[in-house]
């Protein structure tokens, strides 16, 4: 059975839903990310005529935009960054993929570790890992408290 959700999380934010980023190439950004992180292509074509390709894991979604590599230079820079579980599980994943990252860097005050990766569009990915994170799961389908009521 699930924990009761603490009082003082109602006005907090839980996570980050999704990040929209440009890509010159859907197909190869939707293959880059499905092999590095897992992702997976929602195709909404019926839903909407966007052309925003939509990728997801379920727990998070990454979103992107085509566009020029003309349009894409005046973009940069920028970054997102994604928190993994196993630090040293997630760097040998990468090297199996043929993903170079740069040298990880260590946190002492907060035991925590990160490094650099870029996509093939060259949007700079930071990969955290915190020794010390308490992990709270998201909430599950029906889980979720009740949305507030409105005073009478």
């Amino acid at each position: 059975m699930k924990a009761e959700m603490p009082k003082d999380w109602r006005d907090k934010p839980h996570s980050i839903h999704h990040v929209n980023f440009p890509t010159t190439d859907p197909e190869r950004t939707k293959e880059w990310y499905g092999r590095v992180f897992g992702l997976e292509h929602q195709d909404v074509s019926r839903f909407s005529n966007t052309k925003v390709l939509l990728l997801t894991r379920n727990n998070f979604d990454l979103h992107f935009t085509p566009c020029t590599p003309e349009q894409m230079v005046r973009m940069a820079p920028f970054h997102f960054a994604i928190e993994v579980y196993d630090w040293d599980g997630f760097l040998a994943h990468l090297k199996k993929c043929g993903v170079r990252h740069t040298k990880p860097v260590e946190r002492p005050q907060n035991r925590s570790k990160f490094c650099y990766i870029h996509d093939p569009d060259g949007t700079m990915i930071e990969l955290v890992w915190h020794g010390d994170r308490e992990d709270v799961p998201a909430w599950q389908p029906g889980d979720r408290p009740p949305a507030p009521t409105e005073p009478q």
